[in-house]
């Protein structure tokens, strides 16, 4: 083959290595929960994070907090407070994730509304 002929099919699997990439950071049940929460509310702290993701565990929020600090997706600041709280923002980094975001929750509303018929 030659290299013009080779060129998209390396795109592609660039594309299709994106894709995965992507998908693996955000798999999970609450992650995008959690990163919602922060667009809408700011800066948040864990039990208020625990309150705005109806359902999650501590252990479970912990866990995901700690990925999404690990690929730079948010910030961890312990507060000088007593008892002491820890606080968690976006980082400039996951901006770039709200759009999919938002497409996300408009299909989410639009499938919802043609399979079932009602908003909620």
């Amino acid at each position: 083959m030659t290299a013009t002929c080779e060129q998209p099919l390396v795109l592609h699997k660039e594309k299709v290595l994106a894709l995965k990439d992507a998908i693996e950071l955000l798999s999970g049940k609450w992650k995008f929960c959690i990163l919602l929460n922060l667009y809408n509310y700011g800066t948040l702290r864990f039990k208020d994070l625990q309150e705005t993701s109806v359902g999650i565990t501590p252990k479970v929020l912990s866990k995901e907090l700690q990925e999404l600090e690990e690929n730079q997706l948010i910030t961890r600041t312990v507060n000088n407070t007593k008892p002491v709280t820890v606080s968690y923002a976006l980082t400039p980094h996951a901006t770039e994730i709200q759009p999919v975001i938002n497409a996300l929750v408009e299909f989410g509303l639009k499938h919802r509304m043609k399979i079932k018929g009602t908003p909620s």
